[in-house]
């Protein structure tokens, strides 16, 4: 566009998209095919063989998605990236990449509930071990390393605590054992962070919260950093080992630092058919247009409502890094210093009930599990998100019984501060 370096909000307005060739259009077309025609016999052949870049099928790939595609990537600063129907799937597809049945990773413990579920759960069935480390303590994450760990997970911004995590030292850590770092990192949004800049390898994003905002499309993303060698170790056959499917391409050695978006995409797309729709791939371009302006309020109002809920006399505590008197307002500072992000905890004193009863009495604020969206969302952890977790577990996600998640949207400050006032009022 032009000779300097695009600006992060140019990028969110620009990258990755052209006017259409055929009709001119401004706005990134919404391709609802499932299919497109080959030029001849060789051209399929090529698209098939991996020889040449192409569509073939919507569920590997659609021009609407690889727009949303590359302006994540660019976002991020990344070298490629995979679009697909959730975050829980851009989890699956990463880990379908690196893992085999017998082999183990590690997580931080504080996560989102629904993550610690699939990776409790859900991934027992492939034969997936987690193991789950403190994210206040990298070293807690070399204790847990043995000859079958092939990967470190964290967020960059704990969900639902609001917590930064020192993502250089747990890099370092993992980079020390020969591990990708993995960071989710869909709380901070590449506005206020980018995780490859701080050592991580992969970023994943549920497309669903911030980097949509409206709270209308589902989607995930991964994000090749493009930096690790997938071939060191010989712990990464997906990657670095003939592949049957594709008459014996080595991924990492044709396609470089672009590998791992391409064998998530072949490898695993393609078979597992997680695929984001068209029509939702454009909703979310159109809500990444928007993103540093949304995050920017998200943020402001953020510290506001923080400021005011940890004056009151009903609340126990306030959880946001934003504060100045936060524990966690060094790594904020350090690593997002345009913001604390728009997703806070606190207690309330009376504890599980007054949750309830609080999240049950506002009117503006809507009870939903979901974040992310340009209006203030509420929820009691303990009795949805997390309720799946034992006490123990659940203090230790950051979900304790007398958490109160919000998530706060761009409305005006004063009214999304009256509706907290009047439903405190009631308890």
């Amino acid at each position: 566009m032009t000779t300097q370096n695009p600006g992060f909000a140019t990028l969110a307005v620009h990258a990755g998209a052209q006017p259409d060739p055929t009709t001119g259009a401004r706005a990134t077309p919404i391709y609802q095919t499932t299919s497109f025609v080959f030029n001849d016999a060789d051209h399929a052949a090529a698209l098939f063989g991996l020889q040449q870049f192409g569509n073939i099928y919507t569920r590997i790939m659609n021009p609407t998605q690889a727009v949303l595609e590359e302006r994540v990537a660019a976002l991020e600063g990344g070298t490629a990236a995979l679009a697909v129907a959730s975050g829980h799937a851009a989890q699956m597809l990463v880990f379908h990449t690196i893992m085999k049945p017998g082999d183990n990773f590690i997580a931080a413990r504080k996560l989102y509930g629904g993550s610690i579920n699939q990776f409790g759960h859900a991934f027992k069935n492939f034969g997936w071990e987690v193991r789950w480390a403190d994210p206040a303590d990298p070293e807690s994450f070399a204790s847990l390393v043995d000859e079958r760990t092939k990967g470190v997970f964290i967020e960059s911004l704990a969900n639902p605590g609001g917590t930064f995590v020192d993502i250089a030292a747990i890099a370092d850590v993992a980079h020390r054992h020969g591990l990708p770092l993995i960071v989710d990192n869909t709380m901070a949004s590449p506005y206020l962070l980018r995780p490859l800049e701080h050592g991580a390898d992969l970023v994943i994003h549920s497309l669903t919260k911030f980097l949509g905002g409206h709270g209308n499309s589902m989607g995930g993303i991964i994000v090749d950093g493009g930096t690790f060698d997938w071939s060191a170790s010989g712990k990464y056959p997906m990657l670095s080992e003939p592949r049957p499917e594709y008459a014996g391409v080595v991924l990492h050695q044709t396609f470089g630092n672009i590998a791992f978006a391409i064998a998530c995409r072949v490898l695993g797309l393609r078979d597992l058919g997680a695929a984001i729709s068209p029509f939702n791939a454009f909703m979310i371009l159109t809500g990444i247009e928007t993103l540093p302006l949304r995050m920017q309020r998200h943020c402001d109002n953020a510290l506001a409502v923080a400021k005011w809920l940890k004056g009151h006399d009903k609340v126990a505590w306030v959880n946001y890094a934003g504060l100045e008197d936060d524990p966690n307002n060094t790594l904020q500072r350090r690593y997002s210093p345009k913001g604390a992000g728009a997703v806070f905890t606190f207690g309330l004193k009376g504890g599980y009930d007054a949750g309830k009863a609080f999240v049950e009495g506002l009117q503006m604020f809507s009870h939903l599990a979901n974040i992310g969206d340009t209006r203030s969302l509420v929820i009691h952890p303990a009795s949805t998100t997390h309720r799946q977790l034992s006490e123990e577990q659940q203090v230790a996600a950051g979900a304790g019984p007398d958490v109160v998640r919000l998530s706060i949207g761009i409305e005006d400050q004063s009214d999304i501060i009256a509706d907290l006032e009047q439903s405190l009022a009631k308890i």
